[in-house]
């Protein structure tokens, strides 16, 4: 999994990084074996003017074609830094799921053969 961590309005230093690689190591946990890209956007909206302004957004880019967004704002970055990973954890899986589920479901209508008569 690449995961690629790039910042607007400040400095991406190595302790932020290594916490939001680990964030979303755990986060995705099972489902990292589907993920073939991770892109992560860290923004100060407001600036030095404070409040709820810290973004994190974060883009996995799944097997197929397969695209999960998600954004939060906080006004602590690490804060949104969790509930984004979290969130993102828990779309990837439940995408992951649906895949694995139509791929399963359509295997299985592939394999009933309609039932034939025994003849005695």
């Amino acid at each position: 999994m690449h995961t690629d961590i790039q910042t607007q309005g400040f400095d991406l230093t190595d302790g932020l990084r290594d916490y939001t690689e680990r964030r979303l190591a755990y986060a995705l946990g099972r489902s990292a074996h589907h993920v073939n890209r991770v892109a992560v956007l860290l923004a100060d909206i407001n600036g030095p003017r404070g409040g709820v302004d810290k973004r994190c957004r974060i883009r996995v880019r799944l097997a197929p074609s397969l695209e999960v967004v998600v954004e939060d704002t906080q006004a602590d970055l690490y804060a949104a830094i969790d509930r984004a990973a979290e969130r993102t954890g828990r779309t990837v899986a439940r995408s992951v799921g649906r895949q694995r589920g139509s791929r399963f479901a359509s295997r299985a209508a592939r394999n009933m053969e309609p039932e034939t008569a025994v003849q005695a």
